[in-house]
Order: C-alpha cells, then structure tokens, then sequence
C-alpha cells in the first residue's frame, strides 16, 4: 500500500513538474545539476506501473538527454510519441537526441515532422538550421531555418551566436 501510494505521489508530482515545465519553457533541473540515478529508477518504475503516462515518459527522456544518456533518452521519447504523436517539444528533443547519437538525418527527419505539426516552433527551425549547417553542410537550406528562427524570434538571447553561425558557415552568401 505504501509502494503504491508512494508511486501515485510521484505520478503526481511529475504530471505537476510536467505542466509547470511546458508553461514557463523552463528546463525543470536547474543549471549544471545532475539528476540522481534515484530520479531516473522512481520513473522507470511509474511508467512501468503506467505505462500510458506520457508526462512520465517525457519527464524520464528528459533526465536521461540532460545526462547525455541519448538513446536511453530516444526510447522514452519514443514511448511518449507512440502516445501523443503529434508532441511538436518531444518530437523537437527525438532529434536533438539522434544529432548527439551521430545521426544528423534522422534528427532532420524529426525537426521537420516537428516543423510540419507547428511551423513557428523556434527550436524546430533553429536546431535543424544548426544541423542542416554544421552536420550535412547544406547551407542554402540552414540559412532558410536560421533567418526564420530569427524572423520569429529577433530579441532571442542567441539570436547573435545564430547570426554568427550564418557568417562562419558562408551560408549567408
């Protein structure tokens, strides 16, 4: 009974983390923490009770991309897809996670599924802008997603790294 009261306080919990976290865009571990094997073991264990939690398996691909576990990561986003296809931020991270994986072509892949649900989705364009430069070379398309980043976007904290990026890679040529 406690076990599985301890569980439902947990899926609570990381429902709560979930929402606050889509709302405020805000990464949920603060800067430079490491989460603790024991958050990873306590979500592994409710979306192994729940295994229709989609907030649980979003927040467990979370931790693991956050510790540089990216196929882990991969498989937890997967799950959440399997759940809610059209997650525009998971599908976002799904690529992020390929491009570290060594993947730059699937990682498009997601991005532009990602780009295709939610068109103004600024880390859709700026990440697949960054791949599209700095993986595949494809420069006339990078320069594409970079400048409509910045066209929705143009106060953006990066928006000078991103503009830089466009003048280092010639692709603003």
């Amino acid at each position: 009974m406690k076990k599985t009261i301890a569980l439902l306080s947990l899926l609570i919990l990381v429902a709560a983390c979930q929402q606050k976290h889509e709302q405020s865009g805000q990464n949920l571990s603060p800067a430079g923490s490491t989460p603790s094997i024991v958050d990873v073991n306590n979500l592994r264990e409710v979306v192994k009770n729940y295994p229709k939690n989609v907030n649980a398996w979003i927040e467990l691909g979370n931790i693991l991309m956050d510790s540089e576990r990216y196929s882990e990561a991969a498989d937890s986003y997967q799950k959440a897809l399997d759940l809610e296809p059209k997650n525009v931020d998971v599908r976002v991270d799904m690529g992020t996670c390929y491009r570290n994986l060594g993947n730059p072509n699937k990682a498009v892949e997601e991005y532009k599924k990602a780009l295709q649900i939610n068109p103004n989705h600024l880390n859709g364009h700026k990440n697949l802008g960054i791949v599209l430069a700095l993986d595949l070379k494809e420069g006339a398309e990078a320069k594409g997603e970079l400048e409509k980043y910045l066209q929705l976007a143009p106060n953006a904290p990066d928006a000078e790294k991103i503009k830089q990026l466009i003048l280092q890679t010639k692709i603003g040529k």
